[in-house]
């Protein structure tokens, strides 16, 4: 418990007076991109509209008592929402009128998990998944959220299946587009999106939808065929726990919970750093754990849905120059508001209008420019080294993306991050042993350095790497076949060898026996770290020597 002792609303002590003016305004901005866009992701979790707005009150005021951040904004997000629609959908293919108490109970159990898993002081599970398998899963989860919103966007049938089948299902029914619709649909994306691009500070999804409640009251869209909302109940949502869920069911979740932890962590915790680094505070990321979970539990008690930290929405906070997360309670009073008197204005949205403005917040996901960036990570030194695997982190996002389209949202992600540790380990396995010849002082790559100079009868190596069990025979094959019969003598440089286990040790011994049966002497030189304590704790017969410097190995 020492985790949450002394930081209940950590991000308003010293408050001054002075904060309140931007804290207020920017509170009032992104209430005006918060109440749309929660809308929208309640349609992408399956729930009813309102339900995107149940969840965001209890995640804004419970984050803001229990997390790190000053800025971070919680609430529904694209990923989790799309996440909870993979999960609850296949638990309650029997009984579709389950769907929205399931929705809660994943809520419930995920703030659980998160809980647990901060108390437990878990933080550093988000350092497991990597920068690019994250990039690629995001790119594979908002192209499947964008095929799944064009067939609102233009009034025709949803098909079902993976990202590809829904656009083949989209190529069959084009001919069924409802043209006002469309009309509708591309009007609004166009209208989101030049406003985000040109004038950012302006809530365009907020003035998208009331453009496109007035068309709809106006024009009578709906007598056309173009779908609304419908009717929101308003007020606040029902307390507790969800009815109709057993036991049994909350832990079903159990596992799809702690994916859904992992992913909302890792995107809070990003936007929670960037704006933490340039305000100057540190960010706690057990205590963010602990923050989400309780954002989930509120959620879920309150016939929400699950929430995580927007980098949009975060963003929208710090550029309209929030000091503290009393910026975050103004938008859990304002929804509220919303909640009470303002639901009945959303009962003529246009299902194409919150379509558009759900590809619009995340057409911007879809970065294929850092996806070659990855890709360019090559060189033909790296490719002489490491070979097909010089390319990992591309691997990786490819796999995390293709297994998100074809499989699925939390299955892509697990192929990701299995990719990554198999590339990883075969690399790991296959360290660069680099004979050395001397440039000057230095000992460098003679295969970079061709004006170096070798050593008569002598092989100078290094392993760049630290050598244990999963690398020690690749070291032991590699060296091995470097002695020629002119060998008289190797020397292994350990400089660039930060550690050593018992597996390694013994292969030395190994080697040296080898060799010497062949009249030639293995020295080590410039141990670093605990490599020669290794090295004298197994080697009691003192047969492997170490020196200070290459030279001196060279001269003995």
């Amino acid at each position: 418990m020492s985790v949450l002792r002394g930081h209940l609303f950590g991000s308003l002590s010293g408050y001054r007076p002075a904060f309140l003016r931007p804290d207020l305004i920017a509170g009032l901005t992104v209430w005006a991109v918060l109440i749309p866009e929660s809308l929208a992701y309640a349609s992408i979790a399956g729930v009813p509209a309102v339900v995107g707005l149940y969840a965001a009150v209890p995640a804004l005021l419970l984050y803001a008592a229990f997390g790190s951040s000053r800025h971070l904004i919680v609430g529904p997000m694209s990923a989790t929402a799309a996440l909870s629609a993979a999960i609850v959908g296949p638990a309650v293919a029997g009984n579709p009128g389950a769907y929205v108490a399931m929705t809660a109970a994943l809520a419930i159990v995920t703030g659980l998990v998160g809980i647990l898993a901060g108390l437990a002081r878990l933080g550093f599970i988000a350092s497991f998944i990597s920068a690019p398998v994250l990039k690629g899963f995001i790119v594979g989860l908002a192209l499947t959220i964008i095929i799944g919103q064009v067939p609102k966007l233009l009034g025709i049938e949803k098909g079902d299946g993976d990202f590809f089948a829904q656009a083949w299902s989209v190529l069959g029914h084009l001919g069924d587009t409802n043209v006002p619709s469309m009309v509708v649909g591309l009007l609004t994306l166009a209208g989101v999106l030049v406003l985000k691009r040109w004038l950012p500070l302006v809530p365009g999804a907020l003035l998208a939808v009331a453009a496109g409640v007035l068309a709809v009251r106006v024009l009578g869209l709906d007598e056309h065929g173009v779908k609304i909302v419908g009717h929101i109940d308003p007020g606040l949502p029902d307390l507790g726990l969800p009815a109709g869920v057993g036991f049994s069911d909350y832990l079903s979740l159990v596992v799809p919970a702690a994916g859904v932890v992992i992913i909302g962590f890792a995107e809070g915790l990003g936007a929670a750093k960037t704006y933490a680094a340039k305000e100057g505070y540190p960010i706690d990321s057990n205590r963010e754990l602990i923050g989400l979970g309780s954002a989930n539990l509120g959620a879920g008690l309150c016939s929400g849905m699950v929430v995580n930290g927007s980098l949009s929405k975060t963003a929208v906070n710090g550029g309209a120059g929030a000091r503290t997360q009393v910026s975050g309670l103004v938008v859990a009073a304002l929804t509220v508001l919303t909640l009470l008197f303002l639901t009945g204005l959303f009962e003529s949205l246009p299902e194409a209008t919150l379509a558009a403005v759900v590809i619009a917040a995340v057409i911007e996901l879809v970065d294929f420019g850092s996806l070659r960036r990855l890709y360019g990570v090559w060189t033909s030194r790296l490719a002489r080294i490491y070979g097909h695997a010089t390319r990992i982190d591309f691997i990786a996002a490819m796999a995390a993306m293709f297994g998100v389209l074809v499989f699925d949202t939390l299955p892509g992600l697990l192929i990701g991050i299995a990719a990554s540790l198999t590339v990883l380990l075969y690399r790991v396995s296959k360290p660069h042993v680099a004979r050395l010849g001397r440039v000057g002082e230095r000992w460098v790559d003679v295969a970079n350095y061709p004006e170096a100079q070798v050593v008569d009868g002598a092989l100078v190596v290094r392993v760049e790497a630290g050598i244990f069990f999963a690398d020690s025979d690749a070291v032991r094959e590699d060296l091995v076949a470097m002695v020629d019969d002119d060998t008289r003598l190797v020397v292994l440089d350990a400089e660039s060898s930060p550690f050593i286990d018992v597996s390694a040790v013994q292969m030395l011994l190994e080697v040296r026996d080898e060799l010497s049966r062949s009249a030639i002497d293995l020295r080590i030189a410039r141990d670093v770290a605990q490599f020669g304590d290794v090295v004298a704790a197994v080697d009691d017969s003192g047969d492997l020597q170490i020196f200070d410097s290459i030279t001196e190995a060279l001269e003995a």
